[in-house]
């Protein structure tokens, strides 16, 4: 294994779930960076496409032998994460936790330099008011979603892995909401659901556009996140980072990007609507998700901006923006998880409930 910190002839990555929203823009900034000597992605299904120099490896990180994997690195980020069955919470607890501690465990055995997590807005505990949180904020989640349960738990983990193994350095990004043109066919498939037509998303095919109160969201373009990690890799910085650009998403942003005038909807409304939409299949997405995003706080992102030296080139509603207008061509890109149509199609997410083969 090569001494750690010798990066004369740059860095050595793996990335795990590279080709996904985030994992695929970081594969194309870290092949246009010269400090970075290999990238491998690990992915559980191969993807019919390679930018320049990534190496991809198939594994599972639930169930397969990661170690030899990792030894030689400098770094290991890993993204590896399934949204879906939602209905299923023991088959993501197994992929997202049990699996995250096994990457945990073989990046430690391996004595890789740097673990890079993501971790999210999710996160972090439910806040009241609009004053943006730091980094120290708790990192409980919200107790009634799976996702928002995950994310905590790992945090967690996190703790005590940084104890035991000090020689690691451990980055945790936690961005907000991600969106980009190509990861549009997975956005509507994991949380709009198989009955939204592709009409409806043009601007100004509804004279009203309603939107529960107090919903508001930051949202940052895929690409800039991926520019926070590969920044992580460089720094020697260590611990959590908030990652988002502005401005913040409310209902009346949201109306503007659909040419549309904004329908205040009671939150208590809106969840019973997604509730009995659930029961139907006819969305994905969990009244108890609704619940979280509800409940999550503004974040404050000096910290990326001053240590990472990160700032996004696109604001918040140039990427939603985007990620809207892909919905409309159904766009998508040549990975199983972006690709533009899945096997069964809108039947099939009827018929199971599930957004997504995972």
């Amino acid at each position: 294994m090569r001494p750690h910190g010798d990066t004369n002839d740059g860095a050595h990555v793996v990335v795990i779930g590279a080709t996904g929203n985030v994992g695929t823009s970081l594969l194309d900034a870290l092949s246009a960076d010269p400090g970075i000597a290999s990238i491998t992605g690990l992915v559980r299904r191969l993807p019919r496409f390679a930018p320049p120099g990534v190496h991809w490896l198939s594994a599972d990180v639930r169930t397969d032998e990661l170690v030899d994997h990792f030894r030689g690195k400098d770094a290991v980020i890993h993204l590896g994460w399934i949204f879906q069955p939602t209905r299923d919470p023991v088959t993501t607890w197994r992929n997202n936790v049990l699996g995250s501690l096994r990457v945990f465990d073989a990046v430690a055995e391996a004595g890789v330099g740097a673990l890079i997590h993501a971790s999210s807005i999710g996160a972090y505990s439910p806040a009241t008011g609009d004053s943006p949180v730091d980094e120290s904020w708790p990192t409980h989640g919200w107790p009634g979603a799976a996702y928002t349960r995950e994310k905590a738990y790992l945090e967690r983990c996190l703790d005590r892995f940084e104890v035991q193994h000090p020689g690691t350095r451990v980055v945790r990004l936690r961005p907000g909401f991600l969106f980009k043109r190509e990861s549009a066919s997975q956005q509507r498939r994991l949380f709009a659901g198989p009955l939204l037509p592709r009409w409806l998303v043009r601007p100004e095919a509804l004279p009203l556009l309603p939107t529960p109160a107090g919903l508001v969201l930051q949202a940052t373009h895929t690409d800039d996140v991926a520019e926070a990690y590969r920044l992580a890799i460089h720094t020697p910085a260590t611990g959590a980072f908030n990652v988002a650009a502005e401005p913040p998403i409310d209902g009346s942003v949201l109306a503007e990007l659909f040419g549309a005038r904004r329908l205040r909807v009671p939150a208590r409304a809106a969840r019973s609507v997604l509730a009995a939409l659930w029961k139907l299949h006819a969305v994905p997405a969990s009244p108890e998700l609704f619940d979280a995003v509800l409940r999550l706080p503004r974040m404050d992102t000096t910290r990326a901006r001053d240590e990472l030296g990160w700032s996004p080139r696109h604001d918040a509603t140039e990427a939603l923006s985007e990620v809207i207008a892909g919905m409309r061509r159904a766009a998508g890109a040549p990975t199983p998880p972006l690709e533009p149509r899945v096997a069964g199609g809108r039947a099939h997410e009827i018929a199971t409930g599930v957004g997504s083969r995972q």
